[in-house]
C-alpha cells in the first residue's frame, strides 16, 4: 500500500491508496515541532482507526513546502514503516517542464498538483487552490507549467481582519445570507465570500486569455467547495488533487 502525504503551512493531507484506490483520506493540523516519533504514532492511530494494519505500508511519498518537517517525517517513514519516503522535487522527481525565470523557487506543491491535473484532467489547465496562500497555476495543452498567481488566502485574510480591526471579531468563513450584511458577522462574511470569488473570477479570465477559452478550471484546498459554491468559472473540484499527484508520480 502506498501512503502520500501532502505537507502544508497549515494543514497537512494524509491517504492511503491501494492500487488506483484511495481507501482512507485525513487532515491534521501542521506543527512544526513535533518529532518522527509523534507523527509516527499519531499516523499510526489514525491508519487503524480506518481498519488498516500499519504493516502494509510499503512505500511513502511525500509532497512538502516546510523543510523544517522534511527530517521528522524521513525519520517516521524509517522507524515505524520501514520505509525511506520519496520527496516529490527530489529523490521523487516530477516530469513537467517548468517555464519560468527561476524554476527551482517553484513549490512542490504547486508541481504536484499541475502534473496531478495534467495528467487526470488534460491541458490547457488552471489549478486553483485555496489553502494558506490562494494559488492559480498555469499549465500548457502541451503540460508545460507556465507559472502562478498568488494572493493571500481566506483564512489569512480573515485573521488580518480580526487581528488588525479591533472591534471585528474572528468568524467562521461561510457564504452570507445576503451580500448586503446587516450585522457585523454578515458584514464580515460577505466581503470574504464574494470578494474571493471575484478575485477567483478576475484572475481566472486573465489567465484564460492566455491559454485559451477551452482552457479548464480545476479547484482544490480546504475552501475550495465554498468558493466554488458561488461561482461558475471553476468546472471541477478535486479535494484530493494532491494525494492523487503523489500517486500518479510513483506509478510514473
Amino acid at each position: 500500500m502506498l501512503f502520500c502525504i501532502d505537507i502544508g503551512n497549515t494543514n497537512i493531507g494524509w491517504g492511503v491508496f491501494e492500487g488506483e484506490k484511495l481507501t482512507a483520506s485525513w487532515r491534521t493540523a501542521t506543527v512544526r515541532d513535533k518529532t518522527g516519533d509523534e507523527w509516527g504514532l499519531e499516523a499510526i492511530l489514525f491508519l487503524r482507526e480506518f481498519g488498516i494494519n500499519e504493516k502494509k505500508i510499503n512505500r511513502l511519498a511525500i509532497s512538502s513546502v516546510v523543510p523544517p518537517l522534511n527530517f521528522p517525517f524521513k525519520e517516521m517513514g524509517k522507524t515505524y514503516f520501514h520505509s525511506p519516503p520519496l520527496f516529490a522535487g527530489e529523490s521523487l522527481k516530477i516530469p513537467l517542464k517548468v517555464s519560468t525565470d527561476h524554476p527551482e523557487e517553484v513549490g512542490a506543491d504547486l508541481l504536484v498538483g499541475a502534473y496531478s491535473a495534467f495528467k487526470q484532467y488534460g491541458g490547457p489547465v488552471i489549478i486553483v487552490d485555496f489553502g494558506t496562500a490562494t494559488t492559480f497555476s498555469a499549465v500548457s495543452k502541451s503540460g508545460e507549467f507556465l507559472g502562478t498567481s498568488i494572493a493571500p488566502g481566506i483564512g489569512i485574510s480573515a485573521e488580518a481582519l480580526f487581528s488588525k480591526a479591533a472591534r471585528l471579531p474572528r468568524i467562521q468563513i461561510e457564504k452570507p445570507p445576503s451580500p448586503i450584511g446587516k450585522n457585523t458577522i454578515h458584514c464580515m462574511q460577505s466581503g470574504l465570500f464574494y470578494g474571493f470569488i471575484g478575485q477567483a473570477e478576475k484572475i481566472i479570465q486573465l489567465i484564460k486569455e492566455e491559454l485559451g477559452a477551452k482552457t479548464k478550471v480545476i479547484a482544490t484546498g480546504g475552501l475550495s467547495h465554498l468558493i466554488s459554491s458561488g461561482t461558475h468559472k471553476i468546472q471541477k473540484v478535486d479535494p484530493n488533487l494532491l494525494l492523487d499527484g503523489l500517486r500518479l508520480l510513483i506509478e510514473a
